[in-house]
């Protein structure tokens, strides 16, 4: 090889070498991940001026309601019965840790009183500062509190796409100042409001590219290296690694499956629409509490949604099935909470947690008087007993362990049975599902 060949080859190298350090550099660190990972359940929170129509944020407009009747709701928008104390209360009594709000969601209506944009709360007859306030209020009940903004943002005249039902509205644009206005919101909403967490989303459409999504990732690394930011900046959304944009995967209205390698968090609403919808479907207390097992047993948080009313309230209804749920981690939170998934795949029976040298056995519906768990390979159950309960019976066979179920279970939504090991249950590979 010649020599300017060499020399060539080397600086290329040291480049490549250079680009993968700076771009891993900026990662959140593993033990504040590892942290977020341990606390299983959050609120978000999808509200704004389209609770007045009923329809969905964002997606409504140019869609149930006019673009120009859509954009002009803002005068009217006032939840005079909003009150932050109280939606981080249900959230708290619910066993919630965390809690994301839409700051700003596709419309481009900003919930705080923005220097960067008119399009905001502050121009609205209600005034007050929505995302202040429940800052303040998740600080003072010890909730962490997290906030929502978006990629695209169709009411922006530097964004390209203005209607995404009909490309003929598309307009140039301009990409640069795009970039700079959100950056400089994204910079007032850290230094402003301290979120532990930037939850985005609508990186799918063509204007925002992969390079894009590196740029606005490393600006907000630059205003605070520790906050935690989902998958949805970048355009490869579905992957994690050291080249990738973002710290976690963010299945939506779906549980994700079983990962004991990439964090990740199932986003799911409460009813039908992100946004609140008069007499939407929900569900009830049952699914909710089984769709948190399952999700914590497939090593992922839930990101449960509720959608305030026009007046600021979140309905009563919701509020009672949040209820429910937190009564019931009150008497098993230590099945959730802290715990990591596996070592078998959830079914529609049961899902296991563990802990320690402890695995949690959920159990959803009682088909007969046993369940079979597969062999753990190199493990003996020393101990077995329900949560808070009387013991169980156990015994070893050829394909692993049969467990006796109680005669009656005392919970209609989800009953937990400890299974004490000879060894760290956390240790365990994951093998397949039992039956």
């Amino acid at each position: 090889m010649k020599k300017p060949a060499i020399i060539l080859l080397y600086l290329f190298s040291v480049i490549k070498l250079s680009f993968a350090q700076q771009t891993a550099s900026v990662k959140t660190p593993k033990a504040v991940l590892d942290d977020f990972m341990t606390k299983r359940f959050g609120m978000f929170v999808h509200f704004g001026p389209v609770t007045l129509r009923g329809t969905e944020i964002g997606w409504s407009r140019n869609k149930e309601v006019a673009q120009d009747n859509y954009d002009n709701l803002y005068k009217e928008f006032n939840p005079v019965l909003f009150n932050a104390d109280a939606i981080v209360k249900a959230a708290k009594d619910a066993g919630m840790k965390y809690l994301v709000i839409t700051a700003k969601h596709h419309d481009g209506f900003a919930l705080w009183p923005s220097a960067f944009t008119d399009y905001n709360i502050s121009k609205t007859p209600y005034k007050r500062d929505i995302v202040a306030e429940l800052a303040t209020a998740c600080k003072k009940q010890g909730i962490l509190f997290c906030i929502y903004h978006t990629v695209l943002d169709w009411h922006d005249p530097n964004y390209p796409i203005h209607n995404p039902y009909d490309s003929a509205k598309n307009v140039k644009g301009d990409m640069v100042a795009f970039k700079t206005q959100m950056k400089n919101e994204l910079k007032e909403l850290i230094t402003k409001y301290h979120p532990y967490l930037l939850w985005f989303d609508g990186y799918w459409e063509k204007p925002w590219t992969a390079a894009d999504g590196q740029e606005i990732y490393k600006f907000i690394k630059s205003v605070d290296p520790n906050v935690i930011v989902n998958n949805r900046l970048g355009k490869e959304s579905e992957k994690l690694n050291d080249q990738s944009v973002g710290d976690y995967l963010t299945p939506e209205q779906r549980i994700g499956q079983l990962n004991m390698n990439e964090p990740w968090e199932s986003c799911i609403t409460i009813c039908q629409q992100w946004a609140w919808k008069p007499n939407d479907k929900m569900k009830t207390a049952q699914e909710c509490i089984q769709t948190l097992v399952k999700t914590a047993a497939g090593n992922g948080n839930l990101l449960l949604n509720v959608g305030p009313m026009p007046d600021g309230r979140i309905e009563v209804r919701q509020v009672e099935t949040l209820r429910q749920m937190g009564l019931w981690l009150k008497k098993y939170g230590e099945s959730i909470y802290g715990t990591k998934g596996g070592p078998i795949a959830p079914n529609d029976n049961y899902a296991v947690t563990r802990k320690g040298n402890k695995i949690y056995l959920h159990i959803f519906q009682k088909k007969g008087d046993k369940i079979v768990l597969p062999n753990l390979p190199g493990i003996n159950i020393t101990n077995a007993y329900v949560l808070g309960g009387t013991k169980v019976n156990y015994k070893p066979d050829a394909t692993g362990y049969i467990i006796d179920l109680p005669q009656t279970l005392p919970d209609a939504n989800s009953n937990v049975i400890v299974l004490e090991l000879n060894k760290n249950a956390e240790e365990i590979p994951v093998i397949a599902a039992g039956k």
